[in-house]
C-alpha cells in the first residue's frame, strides 16, 4: 500500500510537469514571462535577483558575482549598501515602491515639499516657514507644512534663539520688491501681528499727521509715511541683526505696519538714513513734544542721560568712548537722551555728540526745550551726570 502511495505521488508529479511543458510550447506568452524572470538585463532586478540568490539561497558571494555578471568587489559593494539601507531605514523598501489610493503629488509639490523641508533643517519654525511661504506665493496652510515634517521623520523643535536660525539656506530665497499697498481683502500668516497694536495709538496721538507735515524725505516708491514707519515696525520686531536675519523683510505683517506689502531691505534703510539730517529730526522732535505736553506726558523733570552704542564696523571715524556695561573704553558712537521720569517719555535725543562738544550737550538740551517753537511746561530739575 505504501509503494502505491508513493508510486501515485511520482505520476502525478509527472502529469503536472507534463502539463506545465505543453503550456509553455502552446501558450508564448507564458515563453515569454518565463523569460522575463530569467533576464538580468533590468538592473534593478538583477540586483534583487543576485541578493535574493545571497541571502535566501544561501549561495556564496563569489558564486552569485559570477552567475549574474558582478565582480566580487561590487558585489560586496551591493551587500554593504542594502545592509546599511535596512539598517538606516526598515520601513523604506529598497526595490519596491508602495502604491497609495488617492491623489499623487506633482512636481510642484514635491519642490513645495523639498522648500519646507530645507527650512525645517535650518531651524525655522513652522510660522516661519508658513511666513517665508506666503511670500512666495505659496497658498499652504500650517497643518500642511506640520505633516510633510511629520512624514519625513521631523519631531518638534527644541527652544532656540534667533542665532540659531540665520546660517544660509541651501535654496535661494529673494523677499519680493517692497511696494505701496493697496488695501484689499486677503489672507496671510505673520509673526509681527503683535506690533498692528500700536496703529491705534499713533492715529489717537496724530503722528501719522505729524510724520506726513514733517521734513523727512519720501522715495519714488514709499511714501514718507511709510519710510518712517518702516524704522518704527523694524524697532518693534525686536531683530537685532538686520542684514544676517532677514526673515523680516518677508513678512507681511510687519509690512502692513507700514503700508507696504513686506519692508524694505537693509541696503534701503542705510541709504535712507544717510538723507535724514539733524535739523530734520530736531523739528520732528519738536514736533512730538506739543503731542507729548497736551496729552499730560511731560512732568517738570528731565533725566539727561548719555549711553555708548557700541560700533562693530570700520571705525576710523569714531571716538573711544567708555562703557559702563562693558566696564571699558570702545569704539562707539555717543548718544544723549532726555526721559521724563514718571512718564518714561523720551522727549529729545543726540547722536552727534564727539569728545569736543560733549560739555555743551547740557546747554544744547535747554536750547531745544526754551525753544519757542514748543509749548512746555516749566522744567524746574534736569538729572545729568556730566564734568
Amino acid at each position: 500500500m505504501r509503494i502505491d502511495s508513493i508510486m501515485r505521488k511520482y505520476l502525478l508529479s509527472f502529469n503536472y510537469f507534463l502539463l506545465d511543458s505543453i503550456m509553455v510550447i502552446l501558450h508564448p506568452n507564458i515563453m515569454k514571462a518565463k523569460e522575463y524572470f530569467l533576464s538580468t538585463e533590468l538592473v534593478i532586478k538583477k540586483k534583487y535577483d543576485a541578493l535574493r540568490s545571497y541571502y535566501v539561497d544561501c549561495k556564496p558571494a563569489k558564486e552569485v558575482a559570477k552567475n549574474y555578471n558582478y565582480t566580487p568587489s561590487s558585489f560586496y559593494s551591493l551587500i554593504r549598501d542594502f545592509e546599511k539601507h535596512i539598517k538606516k531605514s526598515p520601513d523604506e523598501d529598497y526595490f519596491f515602491q508602495m502604491k497609495y489610493p488617492g491623489k499623487h503629488k506633482t512636481f510642484d509639490d514635491m519642490e513645495l515639499d523639498k522648500l519646507i523641508i530645507a527650512l525645517r533643517k535650518k531651524n525655522f519654525s513652522i510660522p516661519d516657514i508658513k511666513v517665508i511661504l506666503d511670500t512666495h506665493d505659496y497658498n499652504v496652510s500650517e497643518s500642511y507644512c506640520y505633516r510633510v515634517l511629520r512624514d519625513d521623520g521631523f519631531s518638534r523643535l527644541p527652544r532656540r534663539t534667533r542665532s540659531e536660525i540665520t546660517s544660509p539656506l541651501p535654496i535661494r530665497l529673494t523677499a519680493p520688491k517692497t511696494i505701496q499697498l493697496k488695501f484689499k481683502n486677503e489672507v496671510f500668516s505673520s509673526n509681527s501681528v503683535g506690533i498692528l497694536c500700536m496703529l491705534p495709538y499713533l492715529k489717537k496721538l496724530g503722528i501719522n499727521r505729524l510724520i506726513e507735515k514733517s521734513l523727512y524725505p519720501g522715495t519714488t516708491s514709499i511714501n514718507k509715511l511709510s519710510s518712517i514707519l518702516s524704522f518704527v515696525a523694524l524697532k518693534l520686531s525686536n531683530v537685532r541683526r538686520y542684514t544676517a536675519d532677514d526673515l523680516w523683510c518677508m513678512d507681511r505683517g510687519a509690512g502692513l505696519f507700514a503700508g507696504l506689502n513686506v519692508l524694505p531691505k537693509a541696503a534701503w534703510f542705510t541709504s535712507y538714513s544717510s538723507r535724514i539730517t539733524r535739523e530734520m529730526n530736531l523739528a520732528f522732535l519738536r514736533s512730538l513734544h506739543k503731542v507729548w505736553s497736551a496729552q499730560g506726558l511731560l512732568d517738570d523733570t528731565a533725566n539727561l542721560d548719555f549711553t555708548t552704542i557700541p560700533y562693530w564696523g570700520e571705525s576710523d571715524h569714531l571716538e573711544n568712548n567708555w562703557s559702563g556695561k562693558r566696564k571699558t573704553a570702545l569704539t562707539s558712537i555717543l548718544a544723549i537722551l532726555a526721559q521724563s521720569p514718571d512718564s518714561g517719555i523720551i522727549d529729545y535725543g543726540d547722536t552727534n555728540i564727539t569728545h569736543r562738544n560733549e560739555v555743551d550737550v547740557v546747554l544744547e538740551f535747554l536750547d531745544f526745550y526754551n525753544s519757542k517753537a514748543i509749548h512746555k511746561p516749566d522744567l524746574k530739575y534736569l538729572v545729568f551726570d556730566s564734568k
